[in-house]
């Protein structure tokens, strides 16, 4: 008769027994296996074809990443067994972190935006075309064939 038993027991030094449960081990690694599978299914076979969806399929990678987050932090840091008020002192601090990068990519990019509109020499530097470039000697690939780059 097979005997499965899920449930190991662990003796300390002081008594104390520890316990956990390899079932529940095995629950939250095949649960991350497949959000992971789906999203490497997703991500190679299904949006390079449709490149007009390419946000949609962005908020949808970042909702599984979430999801396994959330997951990892419930489980592996037992979390989902604490109370509510000490719940809350981790999520929100680490929704609050979630909200700075996502303000500083927005800075940047708006940065980004405006140095393209305002700035006159990055504008004519990125606004001239190559075969100009070459005609005038501005990279000296073309203009001395056998110099050493």
């Amino acid at each position: 008769m097979a005997h499965h038993e899920h449930t190991h027991t662990e003796a300390h030094g002081n008594g104390e027994k520890h316990s956990f449960d390899t079932k529940a081990i095995w629950r939250t690694f095949w649960i991350l296996l497949v959000i992971t599978c789906i999203e490497l299914i997703i991500g190679m076979f299904i949006a390079p074809h449709y490149h007009s969806m390419k946000l949609m399929f962005n908020i949808l990678y970042i909702i599984f990443t979430g999801a396994k987050a959330f997951y990892i932090i419930a489980e592996f840091m037992h979390l989902r067994h604490e109370i509510k008020n000490m719940i809350m002192t981790i999520a929100v601090p680490a929704l609050l972190f979630v909200w700075f990068i996502a303000a500083f990519l927005w800075d940047g990019n708006s940065y980004k935006n405006l140095r393209n509109t305002y700035d006159p020499h990055h504008k004519e530097a990125t606004s001239t075309p190559v075969e100009k470039k070459a005609a005038h000697g501005e990279h000296g690939a073309e203009a001395k064939p056998e110099a050493v780059h």
